[in-house]
């Protein structure tokens, strides 16, 4: 059985998340958070190319899967 805490790949994404949000900016409303959150993952999924996934976005990546 997988579980997200055995990928190290899960946990880093994880730890990058939570340092460029909620450790970083007190949030009023969760509104806010989920904001900020979209406006994070975006560039990751769409815009960063990654070497794990041979040079491709995640988007990409599942898309061509």
């Amino acid at each position: 059985m997988n579980h997200p805490w055995t990928h190290g790949q899960v946990e880093r994404m994880n730890r990058t998340i939570k340092e460029a949000t909620v450790k970083k900016y007190p949030y009023q409303t969760h509104q806010q958070l989920s904001q900020h959150l979209r406006d994070f993952l975006n560039p990751c999924n769409f815009a960063k190319r990654l070497k794990t996934l041979k040079g491709l976005t995640p988007y990409e990546f599942i898309l061509k899967s």
